[in-house]
């Protein structure tokens, strides 16, 4: 189905899948507008396609939140669509687990995601919308040393399943699409040493019954599947696209 005349909003959208979900979706014919902390990586995305608009925005803020869907609606003048990929990855086993590094990985991954939503309800309702929520695989399976990070997923995969209750009789789909390890900035930001990135990504591509790490763009085209409307039967769905991964064993 076209989405021509439709919009969408994606928070995170400065690079790896927030990236390649914006542009996926642009080049199709959507609006887009695209969140982020970074002006610079939005403004590369922006760069990247026609139809893509830039907002500066902090998903965890409240503020801005409300400020990404005036924006949107008054760019647009509708929203029919809800990207929540914004996150933050931490490695952090109990040990090393800190107050304040705990409430990080909560603002952003779950607080950041009920605030955006729960803004966009109004235009989501008008418009029949749908909401597709960036997960991981390591919200399904547990994985030594990154346990706050994998609850924070499983929380929002929760939210998903929830929120798809709550929100059908509004006509509101919502569903979410659990990533495996995918090429993208996560491991890097997440301020582990390069050789400690490199070693964890050759296990990873080693657990992977597929043999390798996906890419943004494959993952993408799972999140703009789910938020099509052609999709207007299913909601309620956390699609793991992790090239068989949840089906060999522990997470790496």
């Amino acid at each position: 189905m076209s989405w021509h005349d439709r919009a969408a909003v994606v928070t995170g959208g400065g690079t790896g899948i927030g990236r390649a979900v914006a542009v996926a979706l642009a080049e199709r014919g959507a609006r887009v507008l695209i969140t982020g902390r970074r002006p610079e990586r939005l403004a590369e995305t922006a760069a990247a396609a026609p139809g893509i608009t830039t907002l500066v925005a902090d998903a965890r803020e409240p503020d801005a939140a409300e400020a990404t869907v005036r924006v949107a609606v008054e760019r647009f003048g509708r929203l029919d669509a809800l990207v929540n990929n914004a996150g933050v990855f931490a490695a952090m086993s109990l040990a090393e687990a800190a107050p304040e590094r705990i409430d990080a990985l909560l603002a952003t991954n779950v607080l950041g995601p009920t605030l955006l939503t729960r803004a966009a309800l109004g235009e989501l309702t008008r418009n029949g919308g749908a909401v597709v929520n960036v997960s991981s695989v390591h919200g399904q399976r547990p994985s030594a040393g990154a346990a706050h990070y994998g609850a924070s997923k499983a929380a929002l995969d929760h939210l998903t399943r929830t929120w798809a209750l709550e929100l059908a009789p509004a006509g509101i789909r919502v569903n979410g699409v659990a990533p495996g390890p995918t090429e993208s900035e996560a491991l890097t930001a997440s301020g582990l040493p390069d050789e400690e990135v490199a070693a964890i990504k050759r296990a990873e591509a080693a657990a992977i019954p597929l043999g390798r790490r996906g890419t943004a763009e494959e993952v993408a085209e799972w999140v703009v599947a789910l938020a099509d409307p052609s999709a207007s039967w299913v909601t309620g769905q956390i699609v793991a696209v992790d090239g068989g991964l949840t089906l060999a064993g522990p997470t790496p």
